[in-house]
């Protein structure tokens, strides 16, 4: 499938830094807003041949940061082995993590191999509310969260100076834009500290995007043409050279390679000869210039401060 018509300004790239890779949609929650439909009854998973590509990959192109994510990343059996490696090589990993996966059986000492390698965690609570959390992610997901958040606080994570990044993301609840990242962050520290004792590095405030379950959702409550133009309406195009998709390649469980995440989950293949992971190791190739594929679903990266994967753009 290649880029879809849209109005959205055309894009190119610029270098590589960032290797996104999806290695399964197995997840043990099922939240209202995941546009992966990630589930526990998901079965998809990368293959072990796939996963030895990666570390290669990586020192192929002088790639700076891994990027895991799924589903819950840390159900497939090679994960600890691919962090391992990858870390073998000084690279930055980081983790999206869903938090409660840490109080799960059998992975009580998940906590302990994450900070030991120094990998990066991005965690999902989309409040510091118990009512509004379990709304979006199901019942008990709340406490959970919170007794992982206090177990990877124990290990340093998320405490100054310790060197172990803990960045928690909020996403609305609603058809709506995310609030002020800057005031908002400065409310979670203040609530998740008074409430629970936890401490956090940074707030990560996304825009949801009207693709998969949450399109679905939208559709189901008839906002799904409001929510469209609200983000087309608050389009800012100062956004554009900070977006993800300029230095990140997105890589499904397949290997297949995608601009951005989204892409990989409306099936929009990247554009050019390069198209799977195993191409990434051709020498002296650059990806720099390559038009980016878009589609109206790219207005939700750029509209008000804009949304990336690292929160607001600007």
């Amino acid at each position: 499938m290649e880029t879809t018509k849209t109005n959205f300004p055309k894009i190119k790239r610029d270098c590589l830094d960032t290797l996104q890779i999806n290695i399964g949609y197995k997840c043990n929650q099922a939240c209202s807003h995941c546009h992966v439909d990630a589930s526990p009854s998901r079965t998809e998973m990368m293959s072990e041949d796939i996963i030895k590509l990666i570390p290669k990959v990586i020192k192929a192109n002088n790639i700076k940061l891994l990027d895991i994510t799924g589903g819950a990343p840390e159900l497939h059996p090679n994960f600890k082995q691919l962090v391992k490696e990858v870390r073998s090589l000084n690279v930055e990993v980081m983790d999206r993590c869903n938090l409660t996966i840490l109080t799960e059986p059998g992975y009580e000492n998940l906590a302990s191999f994450l900070a030991s390698n120094k990998v990066q965690i991005t965690a999902s609570l989309p409040c510091y509310l118990e009512g509004n959390v379990d709304k979006q992610r199901g019942k008990g997901v709340f406490g959970k969260s919170i007794l992982a958040l206090q177990q990877l606080n124990s290990y340093g994570y998320g405490i100054k100076d310790k060197g172990l990044l803990l960045n928690l993301v909020y996403n609305p609840s609603g058809p709506q834009l995310p609030p002020s990242q800057k005031e908002l962050e400065n409310t979670y520290r203040r609530e998740l500290k008074e409430r629970y004792g936890i401490f956090f590095s940074n707030l990560f405030v996304l825009a949801n995007m009207p693709i998969n379950r949450y399109e679905k959702y939208l559709k189901m409550i008839g906002k799904l043409k409001e929510y469209n133009k609200l983000l087309k309406d608050n389009h800012n195009p100062g956004n554009l050279n900070s977006v993800m998709c300029r230095t990140t390649l997105s890589v499904d469980w397949k290997g297949f390679l995608y601009d951005c995440d989204f892409n990989q989950q409306l099936g929009i293949r990247k554009n050019g000869d390069i198209k799977h992971l195993d191409d990434l190791l051709i020498p002296l190739f650059s990806l720099k210039n390559n038009p980016i594929s878009i589609g109206n679903h790219c207005f939700g990266c750029t509209a008000g401060a804009g949304s990336s994967c690292g929160g607001e753009l600007t």
